[in-house]
């Protein structure tokens, strides 16, 4: 068995004097030729946003909050993994493992970890204490990079069971959303014997033709949401499914293709309404964009699309565990109630939000505990 060690992040200071010397060098392009974000990020406001990264920004803020955190590493197949493990002091305590994708991070998680954690101090009660274990992607983070094909969302799913049994847990609960939902689907297919219960913020289902005959305006609207992904919204997953080493090049070595390339999803996949601040603060946005710049991850975090995108975007392949799942209005890929029990076949609990979108847990904490402790409390 692998050893788990403790594991902190020290970027050092050259490399965050390294990072303001390339965004005051910045070479900027012209403006698009029209005006808002139909061409990808304003110039205007990208020279704004990247003026607060190199002279306000700080990272080690962010580096502190993390390592306050009980962070680990352990090895599983010959490949690092780092993971945050927060126990609870409650005795029936849920082991839960929350995944997260791309452009996301664990970083995502750090607003909701106390409450899931204590309860009692934060609304809750103890029936809704997690055991938590947040760990970073393969190819994502601090952690050593893959070095060999296959890393993709079946090797993490069963890597994911390898880790929570590591820890002592003998069965367990899953959480996810974006890749996070595919790991989290497939450990609800392929672990059966270990995984409780799953909860999904972007279920991925594709309605049978029988319910395309038939659609309620809601369903109608999540096809438009599709047909808009594809047609207007997907261009970065058919770069990094297909030639994630080209763009790579790119991510690592500019600071600013690398924050506009992140920026750009979360202006169109947060519940901004156009103001993306709104959504999601700069400190938390370059939080999670610096965590992508100083692991230098541009490159092997886009690779997991090499190693996956067209295996989840086909399979429907049924899910038989307890299951829920929540719709925030501005997720990529939403589902109505039916949609979900064509696939997540022991569907719980279904619940549809008024706000939020695709990094539920960053932008409405409050409601992703909620929604959390209510699907599990079924399970």
């Amino acid at each position: 068995m692998s050893d788990i060690c403790p594991f902190k992040i020290n970027v050092p200071e050259s490399e965050i004097h390294e990072l303001r010397k390339r965004l005051k060098d910045t070479r900027w392009p012209e403006s698009a030729t029209m005006n808002g974000w139909e061409q990808g990020a304003p110039l205007d406001y990208t020279m704004d946003l990247i003026n607060y990264w190199q002279a306000d920004y700080d990272w080690k803020e962010c580096e502190s909050i993390l390592n306050e955190l009980p962070q680990f590493s352990t090895f599983i197949d010959g490949q690092e993994i780092v993971f945050i493990h927060k126990k609870s002091e409650c005795k029936r305590a849920k082991p839960l493992i929350l995944t997260h994708g791309w452009p996301g991070s664990v970083i995502e998680f750090i607003k909701i970890i106390d409450h899931l954690v204590n309860p009692i101090q934060n609304g809750g009660s103890e029936n809704d204490a997690f055991n938590l274990v947040i760990p970073t992607l393969p190819g994502f983070g601090f952690a050593k990079k893959p070095s060999r094909r296959g890393w993709g969302v079946e090797k993490v799913a069963k890597a994911w069971t390898t880790l929570m049994k590591r820890l002592g847990y003998d069965s367990y609960y899953a959480q996810g959303g974006d890749w996070g939902s595919a790991i989290t689907t497939q450990i609800g297919i392929s672990e059966v014997d270990f995984c409780k219960g799953l909860h999904l913020n972007m279920p991925l289902v594709h309605p049978s033709e029988s319910i395309k005959t038939d659609m309620t305006e809601f369903e109608l609207k999540c096809m438009e949401a599709i047909d808009y992904y594809k047609t207007s919204d997907s261009g970065y997953s058919k770069i990094q499914s297909t030639k994630p080493q080209t763009i790579g090049y790119g991510l690592v070595d500019s600071p600013v293709a690398l924050a506009t390339w992140i920026i750009d999803k979360f202006w169109q996949w947060t519940d901004c309404k156009g103001d993306l601040e709104t959504a999601v603060g700069r400190q938390d946005l370059f939080d999670n964009i610096s965590y992508y710049w100083f692991s230098r991850t541009g490159a092997s975090s886009a690779r997991f699309y090499w190693e996956s995108f067209n295996k989840v975007t086909t399979s429907n392949e049924p899910v038989l565990i307890p299951s829920g799942v929540s719709i925030f209005p501005k997720e990529i890929f939403r589902a109505s109630e039916r949609w979900c029990k064509e696939r997540y076949k022991n569907l719980v609990y279904y619940n549809q939000l008024s706000r939020g979108g695709h990094f539920a847990a960053l932008e409405r904490p409050t409601e992703f505990v909620n929604e959390l402790r209510k699907a599990f409390g079924y399970m």
